[in-house]
């Protein structure tokens, strides 16, 4: 009963997350500092006070440790919304943060030397193929979206080309962070609340860089359309209604992926998560009719495709019916 309802929060929480997001994106291209700022103060403030106790509660792992991952962590965040400035779709984007499994793959081999089977390389070059087909695809809608001058035509692709990048950095930077990751929990144990916790609370200092932009969106948001909320009997600027609903989606989001971590095996998790990515890039297509050919189509289920075969559902599928089977035969 808890893993469904762990699911029905991932699945719930980070779709409604997507629409609410795209809401905010589509009013204010660069407003992804004020979301990510909204975001972490949110879950650094629910942290505090019931993961640390209001700091009573000593941290089972070094705090020099947390620094460094939230350095990566940051950095990550900060990244992937600037993306957004640069001519990339939010369904791209989704494909393309679907691909951290090559980049944990390849960082992997490099770093902690690992060999993977066949069927693991497999996965690897379709997840590729797919992200290589949508973003071919997308830098052609790049190129011919806006008429003029063959010199705008160039300037417009150089700045999708600099969002792809960003994205590619955040991609690999996010590996890393998830092996160094994996390496503090093999020598201090799960701690994932914890990690949580500090993941959110730490970088909130580095958020003063930002501050100016951050204000020049409270501004904005503050003089975007009032709607009634009825609960409160009062006129709220929508946009701040967007942010709340896409700060508390998101914590339910992440609520549910935590719980599923305590209750379900890795690879139920991965499928839990990859199935919420999916559904949400179809959301995303539908209800916002964001472009999407048929070449995006394939590109899509190449990339899905790929994901699944790498957390071997097929396998286990086939075990557990051979198993029912070997079980009937017994009881024959």
């Amino acid at each position: 009963m808890t893993t469904i309802f762990a699911i029905l929060l991932v699945f719930v929480g980070c779709c409604s997350n997507v629409v609410f997001l795209e809401l905010l994106v589509r009013e204010f291209p660069g407003c992804g500092n004020i979301v990510t700022f909204a975001q972490f103060a949110f879950i650094a403030l629910e942290g505090f006070i019931f993961e640390t106790k209001c700091g009573r509660k000593k941290p089972a792992i070094p705090i020099s440790n947390y620094v460094i991952m939230v350095t990566m962590f940051f950095t990550v965040s900060v990244i992937n919304n600037y993306a957004l400035n640069f001519n990339i779709a939010m369904p791209l984007h989704m494909i393309f943060r679907s691909g951290s499994l090559i980049a944990n793959m390849i960082l992997g081999i490099v770093i902690l030397k690992k060999r993977y089977s066949m069927s693991k390389y497999l996965s690897i070059v379709l997840v590729s193929l797919g992200i290589f087909i949508c973003t071919i695809m997308s830098a052609k809608q790049v190129k011919t979206a806006k008429k003029g001058s063959e010199e705008l035509d160039v300037n417009v692709f150089l700045h999708w080309l600099i969002g792809i990048a960003m994205l590619t950095f955040a991609l690999l930077m996010s590996a890393r962070m998830g092996i160094f990751q994996e390496t503090l929990y093999k020598k201090y144990g799960k701690h994932s609340k914890e990690a949580l916790f500090y993941n959110h609370f730490l970088p909130i200092p580095g958020f003063l860089l930002l501050s100016s932009d951050i204000y020049n969106h409270c501004v904005l948001f503050s003089q975007s359309t009032p709607v009634d909320v009825p609960v409160i009997g009062q006129s709220v600027p929508v946009m701040w209604l967007y942010l709340l609903m896409n700060v508390i989606t998101q914590y339910i989001c992440i609520r549910g992926v935590f719980i599923l971590t305590t209750e379900c095996t890795s690879l139920t998790v991965t499928l839990v998560v990859t199935l919420r990515k999916f559904m949400s890039l179809i959301i995303s297509i539908l209800y916002f009719k964001n472009p999407f050919t048929a070449w995006h189509w394939l590109g899509t289920a190449i990339v899905f495709l790929g994901t699944l075969i790498y957390t071997e559902v097929w396998t286990s599928i086939c075990v557990a019916m051979r198993g029912k089977e070997e079980l009937k035969e017994k009881k024959v």
